[in-house]
């Protein structure tokens, strides 16, 4: 059996993102969805930093250039949020260079605008 890495958070997070669809479904724009999910996460008592400045490295050396990711939770996770008609492979490279770039091991990319149900895609480096 292999291990799912931040597997309890990883759950949570995604009930949290599944409470927020459910209430409010798809058509809003990201924004609005970010907000409602930092007060689902509130609720669910799930930590988290929203658009928290994050430095990048390269090489081991630290960039001028930062990054604001949607939501940093458990001081780990990164969530980012679209609100499109479908996740692209660009959508994909950009959280996957954004770990590598951070040097966080998971993320999780999220398009509410998907339909019946919020796309969720664990992104692991």
């Amino acid at each position: 059996m292999s291990n799912i890495i931040y597997k309890d958070e990883g759950y949570k997070i995604q009930g949290a993102i599944f409470e927020v669809y459910k209430e409010i479904g798809s058509g809003f724009l990201e924004a609005v969805y970010q907000e409602c999910l930092g007060k689902e996460m509130l609720i669910q008592k799930i930590p988290f930093i929203s658009q928290p400045l994050l430095e990048l490295n390269y090489k081991g050396e630290k960039l001028e250039q930062t990054y604001k990711p949607d939501l940093v939770c458990y001081d780990k996770i990164i969530v980012e949020l679209k609100a499109v008609k479908a996740i692209a492979e660009e959508h994909k490279a950009q959280l996957i260079n954004y770990l590598k770039a951070t040097n966080y091991r998971l993320g999780i990319l999220v398009n509410f605008s998907a339909y019946p149900k919020a796309e969720i895609i664990r992104m692991v480096l």
